[in-house]
């Protein structure tokens, strides 16, 4: 990938050490999730001294976990993607819509917004096959060789249309987009633009779009834009998405396309029926948090970025306008610190003046000005976790419980029949003599601890305190103690569990040296899920 152009000088007021923080989690997001500090020396161009505080006070605050020699996000990051997510509520009013086309066409369907001249997905509903979708949720993408593109170019400026053909004239292999092969042969002269502009003019003549193999040979979609019913502007675009295996682009038109527009015209509905958003609480007491990190940790905490994160986090539902008054009364920064936030995010990109309110003057000054959270907040951290699974999440949770313990541990699910269990994740203890079961491994429900806890009655029976153990059922010599795994809704989805040797441990010390680790590390499997599956789907297996 090119190095990017020259970005105009921030302003005087900016936060450079939040610039250098959320360039360390771009370049991270770019390599689909975990870099060592050299390999971030040299993407960022900043000094070892400088990645190496920024990752620390990134591990802090649950952004980053260090994998030997590597810094990898974290599931707690998606919480800034989440912040945009919850703000825009398209995902919230329209995903349920997007999935039940997805059903009923039996193909990908996807929701897509606009990132300056490229577009970013907040919703997918994607088939499982062997030649699969790889787009993730946030992932960037050039306008032009995309079907929703051409739709949102309609409503671009003269201005927005100068600065797509300086792109092309300096990037014409879009080696700036990681997330779509480059160009090989790009078009020279004229013809560089000619197409997409075409392509725009009948789109906004149609009001479809296609892409006929754009991003890759075999990919093919039909677009149709959602439009918000209070401004007549499109809110988002919905898409199919199938293979030349299944469908041309104009057999895709030609059969899909009616079906496609029959559900845009009940999203649409949807928006227009919507109730105002109420909203929800934001996060406190994180100036406090971060003084005190801060006090502990000294010079290899920066605090200006911690603080400057949290300001992205006072978004969300109900919330997807707020003013600097909003944001330091949400987040307990002081008016300076977030004042300076602001203008930062500002000049990355990562926020956009929103409309004034009617009560407000058009030159109203900094403090009466609102701002939104743009799709661009997506680029931090969320494409290389928005397809992760419960497996993924939980086992750097399992190496850390197995090192405290000194036992195996393993996470197990129900199968489909319900007596029988798969275990999906383990991590063994270092003893000659330990319980040797590797994942994918079924057992008999009614004979291990996972399987009696997952297996009592309906899925939320299992109380928050609730915890099975059994003694040489399965295997003369194993002990095992399980405590159960919630997703969002409070449902008992899977167990985690802890096996011993019966020469080892009791069962009254598997409960008082066992279970209350297994309890903490459930709750921190828990906090993970649920912040990745606030709009993505978490698989189990």
């Amino acid at each position: 990938m090119p190095p990017p152009d020259p970005a105009p000088a921030p302003p005087a007021e900016a936060v450079a050490p939040l610039i250098r923080g959320v360039a360390v989690l771009q370049r991270l997001t770019e390599a689909n999730g975990a870099l060592s500090p050299s390999a971030l020396e040299r993407a960022t161009g900043l000094a070892r001294s400088t990645v190496d505080r920024i990752v620390a006070t990134l591990v802090r605050m649950g952004y980053v976990r260090l994998d030997g020699r590597d810094a990898t996000l974290t599931p707690r990051v998606m919480e800034l993607g989440n912040a945009y997510l919850a703000a825009l509520r398209l995902p919230d009013l329209l995903s349920a819509r997007a999935d039940a086309l997805a059903d009923a066409l039996d193909e990908s369907v996807s929701l897509a917004v606009p990132d300056r001249d490229g577009i970013r997905f907040v919703h997918q509903a994607t088939r499982r096959r062997a030649m699969s979708l790889s787009f993730r949720m946030g992932d960037l993408l050039p306008a032009e060789r995309t079907a929703p593109g051409p739709l949102f170019a309609t409503e671009w400026t003269a201005d927005a249309w100068r600065t797509w053909r300086t792109r092309r004239q300096q990037d014409p292999h879009d080696r700036r987009f990681p997330a779509v092969p480059p160009v090989l042969r790009p078009p020279a002269g004229p013809t560089a633009y000619e197409d997409f502009e075409r392509r725009t003019r009948d789109a906004a003549a149609a009001h479809y779009a296609l892409d006929d193999q754009l991003i890759e040979p075999g990919l093919v979609a039909v677009s149709v834009p959602v439009r918000d019913p209070r401004t007549a502007r499109i809110a988002c675009v919905a898409s199919v998405v199938s293979h030349t295996s299944r469908h041309t682009a104009a057999g895709l038109r030609d059969t899909l396309l009616p079906r496609l527009r029959t559900a845009v015209a009940t999203m649409e509905e949807d928006l227009r029926q919507a109730p105002p958003p109420a909203p929800g609480a934001p996060r406190s007491g994180t100036a406090l948090w971060t003084g005190a990190s801060k006090q502990e940790l000294g010079r290899e905490f920066v605090e200006s970025l911690a603080r400057g994160l949290t300001v992205l986090t006072a978004f969300g539902e109900g919330r997807a306008e707020l003013t600097l008054t909003d944001v330091a009364k949400a987040t307990g920064l002081a008016r300076a610190t977030a004042r300076r936030a602001l203008i930062t995010y500002e000049h990355l990109g990562l926020l956009t003046p929103a409309d004034a309110p009617t009560d407000t003057a058009p030159d109203a000054g900094p403090a009466h000005r609102a701002f939104a959270l743009t799709p661009r907040v997506l680029s931090l951290g969320f494409p290389p976790l928005s397809r992760t699974s419960l497996p993924r999440i939980a086992t750097p949770h399992l190496r850390a419980l197995t090192d405290a313990i000194q036992e195996t541990t393993a996470l197990a699910v129900l199968t489909e029949s319900g007596d029988e269990i798969q275990y999906t994740a383990r991590v063994p203890a270092s003893h000659v003599m330990s319980v040797d079961i590797r994942p994918g491994t079924r057992l008999p429900a009614a004979a291990t601890a996972a399987g009696r806890l997952l297996g009592q009655g309906s899925p939320t029976t299992p109380t928050p305190t609730a915890y099975t153990v059994t003694d040489e059922e399965l295997e003369q010599g194993v002990r095992s103690i399980a405590v159960p795994i919630r997703d969002r809704t409070g449902r008992a989805i899977a167990a985690l569990n802890a096996a011993a040797h019966v020469a080892r441990r009791t069962t009254a010390q598997c409960v008082d040296d066992i279970l209350p680790a297994l309890r903490a590390t459930a709750s921190h499997i828990e906090t993970d899920l649920h912040t990745a599956s606030r709009f993505t789907h978490v698989p189990l297996t």
